[in-house]
């Protein structure tokens, strides 16, 4: 089936309300009856009715949604993946041209020194002088870098040379110099070659772009408050039919987020994405969830919420007996300190007590007689 925001004509973030409108009118254009010369009319009925039945459920809608919004995440990373390869390929084959013309470069080196050998055994008097390393027809290593890489890369290999300089001296302080047979010096292998070398590798590893990673999975934990008590584990189910396992922990309450790394989309050549889990309390008769805090209702009668009293209250951890201050209304509650859920200090919440003043089932007559005596200034 095709997309059906685009077969209704509506927005993702339509109302009901408004998705119902828009099926309405579609119909109502695309009916068969209306459409009596167009073979396609019933299909096109039909679908439409098909797009309706899944946008009007609310749980068949949000995992449409979610397999959408997975479908395209995922077409969006493998065209990332793509055009990372590519860049890959190129910064590979730059690399190795520049490694071919430096063994060329390298091989023209040893060429003029053992000229410069021969000049020396010739010539008993004169030292032989160094030989610059060069590529073809005298480029050097910086222009042939600049070549490939731009002028900008020729700048950076010069002043890594000459801060490796220093350290290329302090080292040959201590060895021995090579001698030639006619024993004057040999021209060294300069240091810049190494240092261009260097600098190659490590542009190459730079321009290799890291491994990206795969896009992160927004799903809702439903939870209920026994599991946060006892940090039990839950299942999640993923749009991929997956079942992932989340170890519930403490600090975690509605509207926590839990990351599971690595637990997310797995796309070849990509890091796998993680899962972030927003929790949600399912309904609880009991108890009600604010923060760390539980909170629940005790009805108490029209006595004690005037002369005090003591009452029976259900919480986690079995019935409690509370006293209730004189003169206690609807609006006060009583508080029980570490009853709650665990939270992100060590410790836990409390449970709220909301009391509720109720009347007999029955009406009673004194009672009854007394308040109109009340209403009306006429005490007893």
């Amino acid at each position: 089936m095709r997309d059906p925001y685009s077969l209704l004509g509506v927005k993702r973030n339509a109302e009901p309300d408004e998705i119902k409108a828009a099926w309405r009118a579609k119909a109502k254009t695309v009916h068969p009856d209306q459409n009596q010369d167009d073979p396609s009319a019933t299909s096109r009925f039909a679908e439409i009715g098909q797009a309706y039945e899944v946008l009007k459920d609310p749980e068949r809608r949000k995992r449409y949604d979610r397999a959408a919004e997975m479908h395209q995440t995922i077409m969006q990373q493998r065209n990332a993946a793509r055009e990372a390869a590519e860049r890959a390929k190129v910064a590979k084959a730059n690399a190795e041209k520049v490694m071919e013309e430096l063994a060329k470069a390298n091989a023209q080196a040893a060429h003029a020194q053992a000229q410069a050998r021969s000049q020396a055994q010739s010539q008993a008097q004169s030292q032989a002088q160094p030989q610059n390393q060069s590529g073809p027809a005298g480029e050097t290593p910086e222009d042939m870098i600049e070549r490939i890489f731009g002028a900008a890369a020729a700048e950076n290999a010069k002043a890594q040379t000459q801060a490796g300089s220093g350290s290329a001296q302090a080292t040959d302080e201590h060895a021995e110099p090579a001698r030639s047979d006619a024993g004057g010096e040999r021209p060294p292998l300069p240091a810049l070659a190494i240092d261009l070398i260097a600098s190659i590798v490590r542009r190459f590893r730079g321009t290799t772009p890291t491994p990206e990673k795969a896009p992160d999975i927004s799903v809702d934990a439903t939870v209920t408050v026994e599991d946060l008590l006892k940090l039990n584990s839950i299942t999640l189910k993923m749009a991929d039919d997956r079942e992932v396992r989340l170890a519930l922990e403490k600090g975690m309450t509605e509207g926590h987020v839990a990351r599971l790394k690595g637990q997310g989309l797995k796309l070849t050549g990509m890091k796998s994405g993680d899962i972030l889990a927003s929790i949600k309390i399912a309904r609880d008769s009991r108890f009600r969830v604010e923060g760390f805090d539980l909170h629940t209702t005790l009805s108490i009668s029209l006595e004690d919420a005037v002369l005090g009293g003591d009452a029976s209250v259900e919480t986690p951890e079995g019935s409690r007996s509370i006293s209730i201050p004189a003169w206690s209304g609807s609006d006060q509650t009583v508080r029980l300190n570490g009853l709650g859920l665990h939270d992100d200090a060590g410790g836990r919440g409390d449970l709220v007590v909301e009391l509720r003043v109720v009347l007999w089932e029955k009406p009673n007559e004194k009672v009854t007689d007394l308040m109109r005596h009340m209403r009306h200034g006429l005490y007893v």
